[in-house]
């Protein structure tokens, strides 16, 4: 039996800074949260490597993401360890193998109990991908989703059972920022309407749709200004270059629109993330996959409080539900663009639709979050010490 109110050790499997990608920074947030419970040891980290970097004292070891064998080798060498729980965060893309089958390796050769949450859920996977999800869910103690639209998905697609899905909230990181207007004035933005979309740029984002948007409200708005923040996606940079940026930027230039579409290309901090938001009065997700169950970056829109336009994939339907946004077409620029100027033209229904969204956007602050996961991650360590399977085999 265990004894209740003593410090868990959980470790976590996921990418970790300086790897620049928004599961590492996920991670990073969640656990650093998690340092402030009593209950749960400083977390640790086994970082998914796909070149050389120097991480901090938390990461323990590396799994060399597109090497079998370190699967394998850390699965065993962590077992050997007092950790009693670990969490693998899930994205295909950061391991190895047909669609990061590699990890099934892992949790093969892994005798501590897992729990898995899942960054990605599809609702039409090929055969390859909805095999390891099942295979993990199956595994796994407990399956965490992000979302509640992704419940009937993971039930139905993936047959997992409910009572083994729990629903957290993506976290947003907490601080306190300098008014709108002051900050447009501070990056000499004074007197523009200021819309921003911000993450690694890549294909599927669909902002070719957005700069035609913006060219469209320009005509009735001339102060509106489009910012994209972020760098290109270092995948899509390594196979294609810089070839959509490029193509982007020859948009802005077709459109004689080189005065309302900034592009910031660079990884951006935390910091000047959410400067850059606080500044904004529309936030826009303009992308193109229909089946996106979860966004990093409209939750952190929403947990600053921001008016919203996107596309209609799943997590943007459930965020922006009750007035909090308002939802375009697919691929479709006019649609936006007459979002756009509905909010502009109505500066009172931008202020409610502020203030709904900050009313959910401050149940999903990183410290809500990590006490989720910290009264999960106790629990399913309890259930495991009753059961007297701490190590399963």
């Amino acid at each position: 039996m265990a004894v209740l109110h003593k410090a868990r050790n959980v470790v976590f499997v996921s990418t970790y800074p300086p790897r620049e990608c928004g599961l590492a920074t996920f991670t990073q947030d969640l656990v650093n949260e998690l340092d402030e419970i009593a209950l749960i040891n400083k977390p640790r980290v086994i970082a998914m490597s796909n070149g050389n970097y120097r991480y901090d004292d938390r990461v323990i070891m590396e799994i060399e993401q597109y090497d079998r064998g370190s699967y394998v080798k850390a699965a065993k060498k962590l077992s050997e360890t007092d950790t009693e729980l670990v969490v693998i965060e899930h994205e295909y893309g950061i391991f190895g193998g047909d669609w990061g089958d590699y990890i099934l390796d892992f949790v093969d050769n892994l005798h501590i109990p897992f729990i898995v949450t899942l960054h990605t859920v599809l609702l039409e996977p090929s055969d390859k991908q909805k095999e390891i999800i099942k295979v993990l869910a199956e595994k796994s103690r407990r399956v965490v989703t992000m979302a509640n639209n992704t419940v009937k998905i993971l039930t139905d697609v993936y047959g997992i059972d409910v009572d083994k899905i729990e629903v957290i909230h993506h976290g947003v990181p907490y601080k306190a920022a300098e008014p709108r207007e002051k900050l447009k004035e501070k990056y000499g933005f004074k007197g523009r309407q200021i819309i921003s979309t911000f993450g690694l740029i890549s294909p599927g984002k669909g902002l070719e749709y957005a700069i035609e948007a913006v060219a469209e409200v320009a005509k009735k708005h001339r102060e509106v200004l489009y910012i994209i923040l972020g760098q290109t996606h270092p995948c899509v940079r390594k196979e294609y270059g810089e070839s959509y940026r490029e193509k982007l930027e020859a948009l802005v230039r077709s459109l004689n629109v080189e005065e309302n579409v900034q592009f910031v290309n660079r990884y951006l901090t935390k910091d000047e993330i959410i400067e850059y938001l606080q500044l904004s009065d529309i936030y826009m997700t303009p992308y193109l996959s229909k089946d996106q169950a979860v966004s990093g970056t409209l939750a952190y829109a929403v947990g600053y409080g921001k008016a919203i336009v996107s596309t209609p994939y799943p997590y943007a339907k459930e965020m922006l539900a009750d007035g909090r946004g308002m939802l375009a077409e697919f691929a479709d620029s006019i649609s936006l663009a007459r979002c756009i100027n509905y909010i502009l033209e109505n500066p009172e229904v931008r202020e409610e639709m502020e203030k709904k969204t900050l009313a959910l956007g401050r149940t999903m602050t990183w410290k809500n979050i990590a006490n989720q996961y910290a009264e999960l991650f106790i629990k399913t360590i309890e259930e495991n010490h009753s059961k007297g399977d701490m190590r399963i085999g």
